[in-house]
């Protein structure tokens, strides 16, 4: 790799240019629908009980979620952006099928949920490529965005807008300009930008500007513990007030509340992970009903 890919840029240097970049507002009037492709037992709130080595021991509920994820989509007429772990597809190529027969965007998610600011910009390329490898080779079909895992593009990691281009990919959907305690960029643009100056698109997860400060509403725990109410109302003043499409994420996992439950992870963790997982089907139901949906590459790159 390049000498460059092994620097350490100053952020706010990086942020500035972030923010004399924005990309010109998607033409379309959809908004992005995106899945985040990962199981119960590989999130970022159970690593520290987990063992990744135990993963392939583990009961394994990712292809009922999808599938019922699957059939509310085309209940809804919606089309949406899967970003699938490589780990994922490997074990699991039909699924991968399903998702791209059905008329979504496949998109990667990495290769074994790594948090890019816990790899060297070494061993990043290495899994982002070998994700987008495995994945073009089992659906037949380009690969062009990434998200990562937890939305850790972080201050620490500002290097990997540059590694994902190397690699061959279009866009990256891997920042939440929000302050969080575990990611977020919160004065970093809060809608679509060109990190690099040239084609390479950075598309945040949606969030609402409120009292001088982004407020989430882009999906994720947010999104099952508030009312639907307040967050019908963020998302519609973004979609009225910003006139830009929406970014909105969701997991598989967050489907299925029958899932098992990890012993010993933080109370914290726990919260987060369960909270309200019985009202998510319902309140999806109703956002795909309230907005138009479509995939991130017909909104921001014009097609698929």
């Amino acid at each position: 790799m390049d000498a460059g890919l092994l620097e350490r840029p100053d952020p706010a240097t990086v942020i500035a240019a972030w923010q004399a970049s924005p990309a010109e507002k998607a033409v379309s009037s959809l908004n992005a629908l995106t899945v985040d492709v990962e199981d119960y037992f590989q999130v970022e709130a159970f690593s520290r009980v987990i063992d990744p080595a135990s993963w392939s021991s583990r009961e394994c509920r990712i292809e009922a979620n999808v599938h019922r994820i699957l059939d509310l989509f085309a209940a809804a007429g919606a089309r949406g952006t899967f970003f699938t772990l490589a780990w994922i597809a490997e074990r699991y190529p039909r699924l991968v099928h399903d998702i791209v027969k059905a008329g979504h965007e496949l998109a990667s998610h990495g290769s074994e949920h790594r948090r890019i600011d816990r790899q060297s910009p070494e061993a990043f390329y290495g899994d982002v490529l070998h994700a987008k490898y495995v994945l073009e080779d089992i659906a037949g079909v380009a690969v062009k965005g990434y998200r990562a895992p937890s939305f850790s593009l972080t201050r620490t990691s500002l290097w990997a807008h540059e590694t994902l281009a190397r690699a061959g990919y279009c866009y990256s959907s891997s920042l939440y300009p929000i302050a969080h305690d575990t990611y977020g960029i919160p004065e970093a643009p809060r809608f679509a930008f060109h990190p690099l100056g040239g084609s390479f698109l950075e598309i945040p997860v949606s969030s609402v500007r409120w009292m001088n400060r982004n407020w989430p509403c882009g999906g994720g725990g947010y999104f099952r513990l508030l009312p639907y109410g307040v967050s019908h109302l963020a998302l519609d003043t973004v979609k009225r007030r910003d006139r830009q499409p929406l970014v909105f994420y969701f997991h598989p996992w967050e489907v299925d509340p029958g899932q098992p439950q990890i012993a010993g992870a933080a109370l914290k963790s726990r919260m987060r992970h369960y909270v309200n997982l019985g009202a998510m089907e319902g309140k999806l139901v109703r956002l795909l009903k309230d907005f138009r949906w479509g995939r991130m590459d017909e909104i921001f790159l014009g097609g698929p």
